[in-house]
């Protein structure tokens, strides 16, 4: 990859970003069209945030994705946000469209598609999330658009949980979702026997603390789950893959929703397609 002063820069703006698989995956999509394009990591403590944002303008970059802890800081620095990233309260991928900053929502869509890649569905079914913070926000929209038919919200503090299940049911309506009935119980407060999905949104077990599980390992899996999905993939095979494939049940990381939502970006920047099986094989490399 070679860098000139004609080149279009693009990035991901977060606190840490060391981890993220996403450079290779775009810049590897760039080559592969002969796109004069660079995608770079950006580590951005919160209080920076807004610096850094008028950084980004005054050096013409094309657009930016978003990562934790900056997915809802950044919404008060931009021109413009889409109504389902609004709705949700989260946003991930910037593009600049005539100078101005518009913010959008591939999470929610990148998750879906990777769901369906896997061959699961949460459509009628119960399923149970892990966590209610940025991640959680994308995942219950998806599971909204996916028609499930209820879902169990496990969170450590059962009054923020609460506090977010509040405001989707405000935001969702008018972006014309539904959300499913929902269930917030603590982390001590068992699901029901029967669900179909299990989807870690939290940040427990992403490496250094590899060897943490949102889920207690001495608490049985509930009957009938067809799939566990952690969206950590930093180790890619995370504790609770492990819990879970013991139990004999599929396990998957967060590789498929970060390739979607990143071949998303990729075309809400570029206006070309992306070249999936490329930026799949970019991730996969260690």
């Amino acid at each position: 990859m070679r860098i000139r002063g004609t080149t279009r820069l693009v990035g991901l703006l977060g606190w840490p970003v060391a981890h993220s698989r996403s450079p290779q995956m775009h810049n590897a999509a760039f080559s592969a069209l002969g796109l004069d394009w660079a995608y770079v990591p950006l580590p951005v403590a919160p209080p920076a945030l807004e610096d850094a944002m008028r950084g980004l303008r005054a050096m013409g970059f094309a657009g930016a994705n978003v990562t934790v802890p900056h997915k809802t800081a950044v919404i008060p620095y931009l021109d413009e946000i889409s109504p389902l990233a609004r709705a949700i309260g989260a946003v991930n991928t910037l593009r600049v469209v005539d100078g101005r900053w518009i913010g959008e929502n591939t999470d929610v869509e990148g998750f879906r598609r990777a769901l369906a890649e896997i061959g699961l569905s949460a459509r009628g079914q119960a399923v149970v999330v892990l966590g209610a913070g940025g991640a959680a926000r994308s995942v219950l929209a998806a599971l909204a658009i996916e028609e499930a038919r209820e879902i169990f919200l496990i969170n450590r503090s059962y009054e923020r949980a609460a506090r977010l299940i509040a405001e989707l049911s405000e935001t969702f309506p008018p972006a014309g979702l539904r959300l499913p009935p929902v269930h917030v119980l603590r982390v001590e407060e068992p699901p029901p026997e029967s669900v179909a999905l299990l989807i870690n949104t939290t940040p427990v077990g992403m490496a250094p603390e590899i060897e943490a599980s949102p889920w207690p390992p001495d608490r049985p899996f509930p009957w009938g789950l067809q799939g566990v999905i952690d969206l950590i993939y930093e180790p890619p095979r995370t504790r609770l893959m492990t819990l879970a494939e013991a139990a004999g049940i599929p396990a998957f990381n967060g590789l498929g929703m970060l390739l979607h939502q990143g071949a998303m970006a990729f075309t809400l920047w570029t206006g070309q397609e992306a070249p999936l099986e490329v930026m799949r094989t970019a991730i996969l490399e260690q």
